[in-house]
């Protein structure tokens, strides 16, 4: 593999050489003249049959006899007229000359196997870490995601926004009741809590308070409380909250649109108690934000793909087109989970329109030699500030933690229909599938805990109404496909965010990548804060500390005029 990049030898000569290095253990007889031929075959074709350094070079390394070596010469001259080095094969069944011993030939075969299995080892990660990004320009173009082929004359008449309003049907409602009368629960083990996952004991309470406490008309009002709308866009209507700040007449204040994106297992409902944070205007600033929060299509209220290959990027080129439809040519953009992976593609893909990027979640590759500071520091904890080590180390134990928690995580990316199909039946499990995220996520210490500390941090109505969402909307399958279409969508991560950027950091969360790892992959980064408290779903947590965050990192942005 070596002289392959030295000398750019045919792939069909690269791959004889592998297989006949393999051969060599098995057959003492010609295989090692065969290698042989086969590696000068391709350096003569390279060389147009001509002697070169690199012959004599490999000939004094692996010290070929001479007999061997002159025809070796012979036969790789013929075989440069026969690219696929059948004629050599042919030549070399009664090599003549003395044999090597049966001893050389296995560790000459073994020799090349390994070289060249260990090439393909070091380029792959090379590639990974610090190949060049080729971005796709299809991933800019207007794509098709709804049922069936994609009319004549769509674009010219899907552009108007629509108001809608939550309205679910009193069928529906009598069908989840009569589901959740019928469920039936396997005892957890004695002393399991939540280590196993969701508590089937606490989970019974948690049907028993959705059957004849909570009330989805109650919530359902309150869901309307925000103005609502649907867009068609790629042949799929967009659901999406938009709340605009309430002046005093006569006020200065500047707006700034702000895009919030949510991710799984959550929805546009986590924002409800941040947006008025967001939209009432502070004394200490001299502006205040326009909120648009839509639902990623196959959550929430927006309609499902239908067609394969609705990822990230096609999410983010279709927030973009939204944002263009609301008047808005610049704003800013905000997300945790999905949603900073969908941000950091709008702020990628289209950094002239993005003022900044706020994330609580940063979905990053560390470059270069932000990996060597990772070792350093493993072994000197000293160098960085102990909330942000504490956060990444010990590495063991988070990887471990890591791979504790990402189960679904596999299952959606290969096989999201399979659990679809159960959870689109069973409101319960739904229920139970969902409420455990909510539980583990915020803090992994509610592992311990019967009841998983649920409502420690939520109430039971708010818990209810996301799955109620999800539910009434029958699409837990598209939002667990989105993991599936994701997966190899690796480009974005590799592509340096240029925009100015803040990251809040909660100490609960699953993962969040250091400050000093972001050196590279971050190039403008604003803010960098450690959150007292808090976990993965900081908005739903900590509507406060995230709110006085956001306002923070776009005064800096706005103050130095960072963004024009």
């Amino acid at each position: 593999m070596y002289l392959r990049r030295l000398v750019k030898t045919p792939a069909a000569i690269r791959l004889s050489c592998v297989l006949v290095s393999m051969q060599a253990c098995r057959n003492p007889d010609n295989s090692v003249a065969i290698l042989c031929s086969c590696i000068l075959a391709g350096l003569l074709k390279f060389r147009q049959q001509r002697a070169c350094p690199e012959i004599l070079y490999l000939c004094l390394l692996i010290k070929i006899p001479t007999p061997i070596l002159q025809s070796c010469v012979y036969v790789s001259l013929q075989a440069c007229q026969n690219v696929d080095c059948s004629v050599a094969f042919q030549c070399f069944y009664s090599p003549p000359g003395k044999e090597l011993s049966e001893i050389l030939k296995m560790v000459l075969g073994l020799f090349f196997a390994a070289i060249s299995f260990f090439y393909s080892i070091v380029k792959s990660i090379y590639n990974f870490f610090f190949g060049k990004v080729h971005i796709n320009s299809t991933d800019f173009d207007e794509g098709w995601f709804g049922r069936g082929p994609r009319p004549k004359g769509y674009s010219a008449d899907t552009k108007t926004i629509r108001p809608f309003r939550i309205h679910i049907s009193d069928d529906v409602l009598t069908d989840l009741r009569d589901r959740l009368e019928k469920a039936r629960y396997e005892p957890p083990l004695e002393g399991a809590n939540f280590s196993y996952g969701f508590n089937s004991n606490y989970l019974q309470s948690v049907v028993k308070y959705w059957k004849t406490e909570y009330d989805w008309r109650k919530h359902e009002e309150q869901l309307n409380k925000y103005p609502h709308f649907k867009t068609q866009i790629e042949g799929i209507d967009v659901h999406f909250v938009h709340v605009k700040p309430t002046l005093p007449e006569g006020s200065q204040l500047q707006v700034l649109p702000i895009l919030i994106s949510h991710g799984w297992p959550g929805c546009f409902y986590e924002f409800y108690k941040m947006i008025p944070l967001l939209t009432t205007p502070r004394p200490d600033q001299d502006f205040v934000f326009e909120v648009v929060c839509p639902s990623i299509p196959g959550y929430g209220f927006s309609e499902s793909p239908q067609q394969k290959g609705f990822n990230a990027t096609a999410a983010a080129r279709i927030f973009r087109n939204l944002m263009d439809r609301l008047g808005h040519t610049r704003f800013y953009v905000q997300g945790g989970d999905w949603g900073s992976f969908i941000s950091t593609i709008l702020s990628k893909h289209y950094p002239q329109r993005i003022l900044g990027i706020h994330v609580n979640m940063l979905s990053a590759m560390p470059k270069s030699w932000d990996l060597v500071k990772a070792v350093l520091v493993a072994y000197f904890p000293s160098l960085v500030p102990p909330a942000e080590y504490k956060g990444f180390y010990p590495f063991l134990q988070r990887l471990k933690m890591i791979l504790a928690e990402s189960g679904y995580f596999h299952l959606q990316s290969t096989k999201p229909d399979t659990i679809g199909c159960a959870l689109a039946d069973s409101p319960v499990g739904l229920a139970a599938y969902i409420l455990e995220k909510f539980s583990t996520w915020t803090d992994k210490e509610n592992q311990t805990s019967l009841d998983g500390n649920l409502t420690k941090k939520f109430t039971l109505d708010e818990l209810l109404t996301i799955i109620m969402i999800y539910w009434v909307n029958n699409n837990f399958t598209a939002s667990a496909r989105f993991y599936k279409e994701n997966i190899g969508n690796t480009t974005p991560e590799k592509i340096p965010l240029r925009v100015p950027s803040g990251i809040a950091f909660f100490p609960n969360d699953i993962l969040m990548i250091p400050r000093w790892l972001l050196s590279r992959s971050v190039i403008n980064l604003v803010s960098y804060n450690v959150m007292p408290r808090g976990g993965h779903f900081a908005a739903f947590e900590e509507p406060q500390l995230m709110a006085d965050d956001i306002w923070n990192f776009v005064s800096l942005v706005q103050k130095k005029n960072l963004n024009y």
